[in-house]
């Protein structure tokens, strides 16, 4: 699953053609790509992306560019309906949402509802899934999450991670239970310890950066993270102007699922 973000072009992955948005200078312009593919491990694709775009300069101002992906748990139909409901919900509320209002508690309050809302379309099926969304503002970023979908920071051709693995093998990590190695190589390192769908409430944890042109910044579940070193990562959205070029380029490599970038313009 792709979504990335440079200059004033928007793209929308596979066969979707571009679509374009030009606001004035003072405003955050960018330039995305989605793509999601099943890999190949799995028959059926669980993950499910989308995006807020706005149509407008004011819109822009008031309420800015939203970007979510979502890896479903708990099988093939299951886990499909948890993160198609998950995304949905989070957009929804998005575009509702009052103008202006601060995204750190707007995003919180959306992963929220979106967990209620897995939770009863699952009806205690067994259904969950975990959400990564990005809400960017003028140069601000403001990411949320849960589980182990993870948001990347690619900066001068590096790589940071901005979120924390919800996971038993990294939460033993953080304990000083095991090493980040052992962690790595754990047989828990995929087990979650945080979901949507799981439980009437959940623990959403939010950060908020600034970003600069030419940055970029990667949605992306485990599919890519698990089989993509992150120089990897950094070397191939570097290196690729074109952002429709560069989520190819990266599904063409080891990996199973999906992956959103997005960045700022230069």
């Amino acid at each position: 699953m792709f979504e990335a973000f440079r200059g004033q072009r928007l793209a929308r992955g596979e066969t979707i053609p571009a679509a374009h948005r030009n606001f004035d200078d003072s405003m955050l312009e960018i330039d995305f790509a989605e793509l999601s593919d099943v890999g190949r491990l799995r028959e059926g694709n669980e993950d499910y992306l989308g995006h807020v775009a706005p149509d407008t300069s004011e819109q822009a101002r008031s309420h800015g560019w939203l970007f979510v992906v979502a890896d479903g748990v708990g099988g093939h139909e299951k886990g499909e309906v948890a993160s198609r409901t998950a995304v949905e919900t989070v957009l929804e509320g998005f575009r509702k949402a009052p103008r202006g209002e601060p995204l750190s508690s707007l995003l919180q309050n959306l992963v929220r509802k979106a967990n209620t809302r897995v939770l009863e379309a699952g009806m205690n099926s067994g259904m969950a899934t975990t959400l990564v969304a990005c809400a960017l503002r003028y140069d601000r970023a403001v990411i949320a999450h849960v589980g182990d979908s993870r948001c990347y920071l690619i900066r001068e051709r590096s790589a940071k991670v901005l979120t924390r693995d919800h996971t038993l093998a990294n939460d033993q990590a953080r304990l000083g239970l095991l090493s980040a190695a052992e962690a790595r190589d754990s047989e828990v390192r995929h087990v979650l310890s945080r979901s949507l769908g799981t439980g009437l409430s959940v623990n959403v944890e939010t950060s908020d950066h600034q970003v600069f042109p030419g940055d970029t910044l990667l949605l992306c579940s485990d599919g890519l993270h698990g089989a993509l070193a992150l120089q990897d990562i950094a070397t191939v959205v570097s290196e690729t102007a074109d952002l429709d070029r560069a989520v190819r380029r990266l599904v063409e490599l080891p990996m199973k699922e999906t992956a959103a970038i997005m960045s700022p313009p230069k």
